[in-house]
């Protein structure tokens, strides 16, 4: 959709909410300037949609009072996954950097519903109550997004401009093998030339993305997610542990998250290596997989172990004779 199309769609959202709304308000809210919205509101007409017009100083446009959409034919179960699925997106942090644009997909919709279903959706939304923390991190500009989605899709070379962690700015050029989603975040992965290996690239620090008319081969068997996840825990952080976990490699993998490190299969067990921040929670976590274990490094987290153990039998036997 072309930005000026989406600005008249975005002038019948706002005179839909009803009332008389002044040019100036409306060349405000759409970020144009005041003869764009009077064209604007020529092209609504065009369309067939009744835009009243009210001259003099305290003029400006309303739709006509009997122009009404019609209504929205969903079924109960299609309006609550339609209403749930908006609403856990953007709690989850899946959607880009316009996150406004799930509060107006919402109110649309709300709006062409049946009254009947539409009230009891309204208590529905009112009286739901999450236990995730909601994310509020920034998200990928939705043209960004949708580039890169497009591009990869096509198997075409991308130019972008990326911002690394430092705040040096560069420009790249990329084969994007796969658009990958975790913990309130998009990554492109894929081939950088720049740095003629394949890197992970964060969509919240990429602010142009440019396809070209290069084209590529994705290599057979990559996996975007599990290279992804794997480059997390690759991050140099201030620790690199090794232990061995006394259970089978299936399990391993379906218990110990892929962002945390690499498990391979080892006489006796399994070997996690990850990198590591803090110590004590690395001990933690250990102890919450309910395995025995054997720590192989660093020395100072069979320290932090032993801490825990010690604390959590302090627990255990205080209020005891």
């Amino acid at each position: 959709m072309t930005r000026p199309t989406a600005r008249v769609l975005a002038l019948l959202e706002l005179l839909q909410g009803g009332g008389l709304r002044t040019v100036g308000s409306l060349a405000e809210r759409l970020g144009v300037d005041e003869r764009t919205v009077r064209r604007y509101v020529e092209h609504l007409a065009d369309l067939g949609i009744p835009v009243e017009t009210r001259r003099g100083r305290y003029g400006g446009y309303r739709l006509a009072p009997t122009y009404k959409l019609p209504p929205l034919m969903l079924t109960d179960d299609e309006a609550v996954a339609v209403l749930l699925g908006l609403e856990a997106g953007r709690r989850a942090g899946l959607l880009t950097a316009q996150a406004t644009g799930a509060d107006s997909a919402l109110a649309k919709i709300r709006r062409v519903l049946p009254a009947g279903l539409a009230d009891r959706l309204a208590s529905l939304m009112a009286m739901a109550r999450y236990t995730a923390v909601e994310r509020t991190g920034a998200g990928p500009e939705v043209t960004v997004l949708l580039a890169l989605a497009d591009a990869a899709k096509r198997r075409s070379t991308v130019s972008v401009a990326y911002t690394s962690w430092d705040g040096r700015a560069s420009q790249r050029s990329v084969d994007g093998y796969g658009l990958v989603f975790h913990n309130g975040r998009w990554y492109l992965t894929g081939f950088d030339h720049r740095r003629a290996e394949v890197r992970t690239f964060r969509l919240d620090r990429i602010t142009e993305a440019v396809p070209t008319d290069e084209t590529y081969e994705v290599p057979a068997d990559f996996d975007p997610a599990a290279r992804v996840l794997s480059g997390i825990a690759a991050v140099n952080w201030a620790h690199e542990v090794v232990v061995v976990l006394h259970t089978t490699l299936d399990e391993a993998r379906l218990r110990v998250p892929g962002a945390v490190g690499q498990v391979t299969e080892v006489p006796g067990g399994v070997r996690l290596q990850a990198r590591v921040d803090r110590l004590d929670g690395m001990a933690r976590m250990l102890a919450g997989f309910g395995w025995d274990f054997t720590v192989e490094q660093p020395p100072a987290l069979r320290t932090e172990v032993l801490a825990l153990a010690e604390r959590i039998r302090t627990s255990a036997e205080r209020g005891t004779d």
